[in-house]
């Protein structure tokens, strides 16, 4: 009989250590969940996170983490209003348990996709895209006049971010940390490429909009990115925080948290009110948990501008998976522009 195969995190720390493959049963039917048998999965950076212990929101180990999977319905299912034959394929989002041949998702995070879908770009859709129209198309408003800056514009969200933002007719600033990534991003619609290690942001938006300011940031990093691109909003700017990949660094992991803390910096009410700036905070695993017809009309809007041709996910690499720690390193490397995916 057909068993089910997962990657578990066993201990935190290498890539090279971390992961165990494990036998079991496959999963049962479950009222509201639908069964997919998985083709390939995702990596997310908050994967890195909970490999090392720095993702509060990951299972105790041993676990398995993993948000996103393509793959097939293994029954009959209703996916909305629609009923879905068994043997589709779909985009399926889980709370955890990614890296595995058989997932179990709430029926309302799964989404039909197209046979032609390739599979790097459908797991892009899943997180990175849905992450990234949240951030602009719910919680804030981009008009053409805006001046509008992505961290990490490089990376999987920050390319999503990039060519929504494009679909605005915005001014997009977008920081990357070698010239090949640059030249990246200003093919995706960059306008001002920042070269982070030779250059500091904050300069760079003085110089070209001098008192103005931004009007909105995007960042993935936390820490004095994020203090730092508050200082550099103008007013009626607003930040989205959605991440936090500044506290992964060398060195004693403890003095990295505590130093990454230190570096937001204190924020009074007062200042936001004074300035008319906004702070925001997203975490689309808990808005998954609480909010789950935000998560699934955000699938199926990303999942529509795919099929309309107005985004175009950048697969980054695919892993098979027996090299599940090579893509990981991969993606902790900071060596990935765009999805990178791993394939059974």
């Amino acid at each position: 009989m057909e068993k089910k195969r997962s990657y578990y995190i066993t201990k935190h720390g290498s890539a090279r250590t971390a992961f165990q493959l494990r036998e079991e049963e496959i999963p049962q039917p479950r009222a509201g969940h639908i069964r997919v048998e998985v083709e390939g999965f995702g990596i997310n950076f908050a994967d890195i996170m909970a490999r090392k212990g720095l993702y509060q929101d990951a299972p105790p180990t041993p676990c398995v983490v993993g948000y996103e999977s393509v793959g097939r319905t293994m029954d009959d299912c209703t996916i909305g209003n629609e009923r879905i034959e068994a043997g589709t394929r779909v985009l399926a989002f889980s709370r955890f348990g990614g890296y595995s041949t058989h997932v179990l998702a709430d029926d309302r995070a799964v989404q039909p996709i197209p046979e032609e879908m390739p599979l790097g770009e459908a797991l892009a859709l899943a997180v990175q895209y849905c992450t990234a129209y949240h951030c602009a198309e719910e919680r804030v408003s981009v008009f053409p006049e805006d001046h509008v800056l992505v961290q990490a514009a490089a990376g999987g969200v920050g390319t999503a971010l990039v060519q929504l933002l494009k679909r605005k007719g915005c001014t997009i600033y977008g920081t990357a940390g070698s010239e090949e990534k640059l030249k990246y991003i200003q093919e995706q619609g960059v306008h001002v490429p920042i070269n982070y290690r030779k250059q500091d942001f904050t300069k760079v938006v003085k110089e070209k909009l001098g008192k103005r300011g931004l009007d909105i940031i995007f960042d993935s990093l936390g820490g004095k990115s994020f203090s730092d691109g508050f200082n550099a909003l103008g007013k009626g700017g607003r930040i989205v925080g959605f991440g936090a990949s500044e506290q992964v660094g060398g060195g004693i992991q403890v003095l990295n948290t505590l130093k990454f803390a230190a570096n937001f910096g204190l924020f009074s009410p007062i200042q936001l009110l004074l300035h008319s700036k906004a702070m925001i905070g997203v975490n689309m695993l808990h808005i998954a948990d609480d909010r789950p017809e935000v998560l699934s009309r955000t699938m199926k809007a990303v999942v529509d501008l795919w099929k309309n041709g107005e985004i175009k996910p950048v697969v980054s690499a695919e892993f098979p998976a027996d090299q599940l720690a090579e893509a990981h390193e991969f993606v902790e490397g900071r060596k990935s522009m765009g999805k990178v995916a791993v394939r059974w």
